[in-house]
């Protein structure tokens, strides 16, 4: 079995682990000095020879990323650290700021320093209000010993670090949304090129990248590339948090090394809760075309999902057991689509809302012998045409779920899902429908 790779949670059971003694007592900000005691370019390097893979979804490697940016032309450029964490099923991202927020911070400072960056942001979603002020606090103490602020260690380097909390949009994940929310404008993603890179935040160069890349990033200083790279896989090395939710018998973090199984977590997890058995799952988050049984032992990298058909994402392992109605659960993630579609674009705000109608009458047993084949047909018009890839996300479970459950569609012409699957079966905790509490209260 492959054991667990801890670098990133190694110390989150730590008492009061995010306080910046505790981080510097487990030997936190060494990276920071020994990146302070490198040429910019070197640093930019390191990450490249690392293979650091964007942990955001995309995996697009982080260092070449860095070397977009053009040459310095006097003016200003940017780091924004995207924790707009609101995908169904991610949840990496905000235990680690909540747990370990000098991690980030740490990284923040060597990729500006890296990049020739002054002023960083961190776009935090704003519902986590509690880890928007431990992140206020945790910038407030890197401030106070010297991390922030000018002149840092006495290297001449300077960094302002902003925490921003978002309003609460979905789309607000795609970075050019993201970008244009951080200006004080509507959050809708923007026509590329221009790249970020070249014109974001300001229409300055820009390096938008996810919370745990940036978080990986003192790891790699400190225990250099080869080390980064004697875990996970040829291209896609390192350590990745991998988020077991669900019909699991021990759901949470598992920091692991890529490549690592489904079939292996869940060993580690205590399997399926008892009594079921896996029905299918999701390797990367909502938006990612959902696995089956069959796919326990696909290698949980890049390459090894996509080859699979489906994509690693965030890393967001939704498990469902035979309990399940696919039907339900792919309507539930589209309701969540339709609702967040920015509105910008025909395909995903026109076809999200149609899928929606469908799935709805599917579920409640309602459907016609012909609305399989439209909701293929929609996905078809809006794969590939919306404006960004949160349009393509939300046909993954439609189309993924037909292929592998096609019978529970054709079910849902006749029988709603609720009776085929009783939700009392598949609830984790005690389930009492709210119709029977409302029924109590009038008896009473």
């Amino acid at each position: 079995m492959t054991t667990l790779t801890p670098v990133l949670s190694a110390h989150w059971d730590a008492d009061r682990s995010w306080k910046l003694d505790r981080y510097e007592a487990d030997g936190g900000y060494r990276g920071l000095r020994r990146a302070l005691g490198m040429a910019p370019a070197d640093v930019v390097t390191a990450v490249k020879d690392s293979g650091l893979r964007g942990r955001g979804g995309a995996g697009f490697p982080t260092g070449m990323k860095w070397g977009f940016l053009p040459a310095p032309d006097g003016g200003p450029r940017y780091l924004v650290v995207n924790a707009d964490e609101s995908e169904p099923g991610t949840c990496k991202d905000i235990p680690l700021m909540l747990a370990s927020p000098q991690d980030l911070i740490e990284g923040v400072i060597i990729t500006s320093y890296a990049i020739g960056c002054h002023h960083a942001f961190i776009y935090v979603r704003g519902e986590v209000v509690h880890v928007y002020r431990r992140l206020l606090e945790a910038v407030r103490e890197a401030r106070e010993a010297g991390y922030v602020g000018t002149d840092i260690l006495g290297s001449g380097f300077d960094l302002e670090i902003t925490v921003h909390a978002g309003a609460g949009a979905y789309i607000c994940g795609e970075e050019t949304a993201l970008l244009d929310s951080l200006e004080g404008l509507r959050g809708q993603p923007r026509l590329k090129p221009p790249f970020p890179a070249v014109a974001g935040l300001y229409a300055r160069p820009t390096v938008v990248n996810n919370v745990e890349s940036v978080a990986s990033v003192p790891g790699i200083l400190v225990g250099g590339a080869d080390w980064f790279t004697s875990m996970g896989t040829e291209r896609s090395a390192g350590h990745g948090l991998f988020s077991l939710s669900g019909h699991v018998t021990r759901p949470g973090q598992y920091e692991a090394p890529l490549g690592i199984t489904l079939r292996e977590l869940l060993d580690m997890a205590g399997g399926v809760r008892e009594g079921h058995e896996l029905k299918f799952w999701t390797p990367g988050g909502s938006s990612t075309p959902i696995f089956t049984a069959e796919h326990l032992d696909v290698p949980l990298d890049y390459e090894s999902v996509g080859k699979a058909g489906s994509m690693l994402g965030t890393r967001a392992l939704q498990i469902f057991d035979e309990t399940t109605s696919v039907v339900k659960a792919v309507s539930r993630w589209i309701q969540f689509y339709k609702h967040e579609s920015c509105g910008k674009c025909t395909p995903c705000r026109e076809g999200t809302f149609w899928l929606a109608q469908i799935m709805a009458r599917l579920e409640a047993g309602q459907g016609t012998p012909q609305d399989i084949d439209l909701l293929l047909d929609l996905c078809d018009n809006i794969l590939g045409r919306a404006f960004c890839a949160l349009g393509d996300g939300a046909t993954s479970p439609v189309t993924s779920a037909i292929q592998y459950f096609r019978e529970e569609f054709e079910a849902g012409t006749h029988t709603p899902a609720d009776v085929l699957f009783p939700p009392e079966r598949s609830a984790l905790f005690d389930y009492t429908p709210r119709h029977s509490t409302q029924l109590a209260g009038v008896h009473a």
